[in-house]
């Protein structure tokens, strides 16, 4: 498999599996899907969640910082819900359960990641600026995933639903897709991206 999943911080997958094994945090949280759904539910697929706070034209690596680990709510083959964890000063700690669009368009655009040749080690990355959420698949598999800066060569793949002028799904290298977010922010016209061929395929 292309995809090379960091494994999340112990003590955060033992606080969503707390959570999980809650009665009044699972009845608490505004998800009905969880809250009905009938048999074991098992966390799965923990990405480091970075959140790129502005964005510096010009910048040929930004910085990113990690807000968080996200991991998927799974019952049997579909997965119900997501759970986001922070960090806090007493280590890491679960934050709350929630569902919606970003769930499934989070699986989706993995699937089409695992389906490529090249080997990246997955994240989200979220940017407040334009309410946009994205996989980012980084080159270096063995960095640490809690860390390091966007690289130029480096994909982005918009999630859905992604703002205007940008297409969900269709994977964009650091370097090209950087611009146009610029252009977005300081409100002009957007150009249109070319596909990178080969990458990811197009949404089913």
């Amino acid at each position: 498999m292309p995809l090379h999943v960091s494994p999340a911080p112990a003590p955060a997958l033992r606080s969503v599996l707390a959570a999980l094994g809650s009665p009044t945090a699972v009845r608490e949280a505004h998800t009905p899907a969880l809250r009905s759904v009938q048999g074991p539910l098992s966390p799965e697929l923990p990405l480091p969640v970075h959140v790129l706070d502005r964005i510096v034209p010009n910048e040929a690596a930004p910085r990113t910082r990690l807000a968080g680990w996200r991991f998927l709510i799974r019952s049997g083959e579909r997965a119900v819900a997501a759970a986001d964890t922070m960090l806090t000063a007493d280590g890491w700690t679960f934050s709350h359960f929630f569902e919606g669009p970003y769930i499934v368009s989070t699986e989706l655009a993995v699937r089409q990641a695992e389906s490529t040749t090249t080997q990246y080690q997955p994240r989200l990355l979220s940017i407040p600026e334009l309410y946009m959420l994205t996989l980012w698949l980084h080159h270096d598999i063995e960095a640490d995933a809690g860390g390091g800066a966007l690289a130029p060569t480096d994909v982005l793949v918009p999630l859905a639903p992604a703002p205007p002028g940008i297409t969900a799904y269709r994977p964009h290298r650091v370097a090209e897709l950087l611009p146009v977010m610029t252009l977005r922010i300081t409100r002009t016209p957007l150009p249109d991206l070319p596909e990178l061929p080969g990458l990811l395929g197009s949404p089913a």
